[in-house]
């Protein structure tokens, strides 16, 4: 890895941290890469279980560096944190503009800096937000707020970004990094995988189904982890009235799909 990006695991954490503090962590080309690259190891290996993201402080992330060579810079990685089959959690722990905020609305769990600037000012540079915005913003804060956000690119404070339902929480800045781990260490130890991961990929997918076609694959996804290593795992656990012992695992568990088109891509 570059030092553009920080990566540290512990106890099935990742812990990943956009480190350019000079320019506020804004985005080149190589730091994109290297976050692309981080994200596909994480969804991929079992012993990790959770990830975070974060900035070197004071910012979480000033958005693109427009002074940067080497190719577009873009907050559209591959892949996107919402399909890494493991929770992506989002420390916003400065300032986010442009991509910096975009990135951020693609995790799972966003904690956001109450005293920090946030905007998707893009129309302000002349161009269009991008990293997926026009398709997170409507669906966390709901298309009058998203019109309010996008079409003014108005910036705004982590309380505010609370309340349109942008941020799980708006803290102080040197309690956001210190949560969003809590929660990671808290999903690596006390839940387990494949149920995360699937409840994950239906919550990200499941707006664009139908009532019945969500009932249906949460009775299908039931009976495959019932018969999962820790479906079996959860039953002794009960009866022997003790905490399981996850051992499962996301790669090697993960479902098949025999409809394409008629159900979500899950592979």
């Amino acid at each position: 890895m570059s030092s553009e990006l920080l990566v540290d695991v512990e106890g099935g954490v990742a812990l990943l941290t956009l480190n350019r503090p000079a320019k506020q962590n804004a985005v080149t080309p190589t730091m994109a890469a290297e976050l692309s690259a981080a994200l596909r190891r994480c969804d991929t290996e079992d012993a990790v279980r959770a990830v975070v993201i974060t900035g070197t402080p004071p910012a979480f992330c000033a958005g693109a560096d427009l002074a940067a060579r080497g190719g577009d810079v873009s907050a559209t990685l591959d892949p996107p944190p919402w399909q890494v089959r493991k929770p992506v959690i989002a420390a916003v722990n400065g300032h986010a503009v442009g991509i910096g905020l975009a990135l951020a609305l693609q995790c799972d769990l966003r904690y956001f800096a109450s005293d920090a600037v946030y905007g998707l000012n893009q129309v302000r540079r002349g161009v269009l937000a991008d990293g997926f915005a026009h398709w997170t913003v409507p669906r966390l804060a709901g298309l009058a707020n998203a019109a309010d956000i996008m079409l003014t690119g108005r910036t705004f404070d982590g309380d505010e970004a609370k309340s349109l339902g942008l941020a799980n929480a708006a803290l102080p800045a040197d309690e956001v990094l210190m949560t969003a781990m809590a929660v990671a260490h808290d999903i690596a130890t006390g839940t387990a995988p494949l149920p995360v991961a699937l409840t994950k990929r239906l919550i990200w997918e499941s707006l664009g189904m139908t009532p019945s076609v969500v009932g249906q694959l949460e009775s299908e996804l039931n009976a495959q982890v019932a018969k999962s290593v820790d479906g079996g795992e959860a039953m002794v656990a009960f009866k022997e009235r003790r905490p399981p012992n996850w051992t499962g695992s996301v790669s090697g568990e993960w479902p098949a799909w025999d409809e394409p088109g008629a159900r979500p891509s899950l592979d």
